[in-house]
């Protein structure tokens, strides 16, 4: 096995520097997949101000000419992270696909359209629950709700104590969710009520089979993209070669004592990801 270009950061496990030397061997079989909030966004009080680092977009569109694929997996709606991100009408990503809602949603920027099934029902109903049902369990104050069109967040960072407000939501929004037929996915100070059966790990296993990936880059920094790391180390005891980056947080310590590379937040990721075009390019 070869050494990573001086420039790159070395990944601290075996299979992680296995993956790298993959990825710099065979670009062109190489999916790159990537969380947009966290990894790609800066984390920010109202997730509707987020937007892409003022290097993602670049650094992407000088990457994704070289190598196999490049996605974007985000709890999101795929056209809202289109907009946020900046990444319609790019030259160089004019193969780059979003898959929103943790997979339920397609954008790709050949048709420019968003593919998606029919909302799932319970949506609604906790749509209509909600606000009654956090005021009478005395949680409204400092918690805010926020609307995903097929699913529903409710965010607690606002709150006085927002891991307080996050530890004492959690068991009854999951039985609110299970009323409607719904799933509830934590996050850093946010919980989610989604329809269940798709979450990244499906999405990005999915995909990777479509593309016929020979190996597989994944970075994320939540607790929903445990799920994508848990599908690479499902393929890795198959044979196929996967990098798992962790965007640095302390507030999931699992996904970083799980990944093979840690970075500093979605600057470093940028940072590497210019890097990697660089070496490939």
């Amino acid at each position: 096995m070869g050494s990573p270009p001086h420039d790159l950061p070395k990944p601290t496990t075996t299979a992680g520097r296995d993956a790298l030397d993959a990825l710099l061997r065979d670009p062109a079989g190489t999916v790159v997949a990537l969380d947009f909030d966290g990894t790609l966004a800066e984390i920010v009080p109202d997730p509707d101000q987020a937007r892409a680092h003022p290097g993602a977009v670049p650094a992407l569109a000088a990457l994704a000419p070289h190598v196999g694929s490049v996605a974007v997996i985000t709890g999101r709606p795929a056209g809202v992270a289109v907009r946020y991100g900046g990444f319609a009408g790019v030259p160089g990503l004019e193969r780059l696909t979003v898959l929103g809602h943790y997979g339920a949603e397609r954008w790709d920027a050949v048709s420019g359209t968003v593919q998606a099934p029919a909302p799932h029902p319970g949506v609604a109903g906790v749509r209509a629950e909600l606000p009654g049902f956090l005021d009478g369990i005395g949680a409204w104050h400092g918690t805010w709700i926020e609307e995903k069109g097929r699913s529903v967040a409710v965010h607690t960072r606002r709150a006085a104590d927002p891991q307080l407000a996050f530890d004492s939501l959690r068991e009854p929004l999951a039985e609110l969710a299970a009323r409607h037929g719904l799933i509830v996915e934590p996050g850093r100070a946010v919980l989610e009520l989604r329809p269940p059966g798709m979450d990244k790990g499906v999405a990005l296993a999915e995909y990777l089979a479509e593309t016929g990936a020979r190996s597989v880059l994944y970075a994320g920094d939540d607790l929903g993209d445990l799920a994508a790391f848990a599908a690479v180390e499902k393929l890795r005891s198959n044979g196929l070669p996967g990098l798992l980056v962790c965007s640095g947080s302390a507030e999931v310590v699992e996904l970083a004592e799980r990944a093979d590379l840690v970075l500093d937040g979605p600057a470093a990721v940028v940072e590497f990801l210019a890097a990697l075009a660089a070496a490939v390019g």
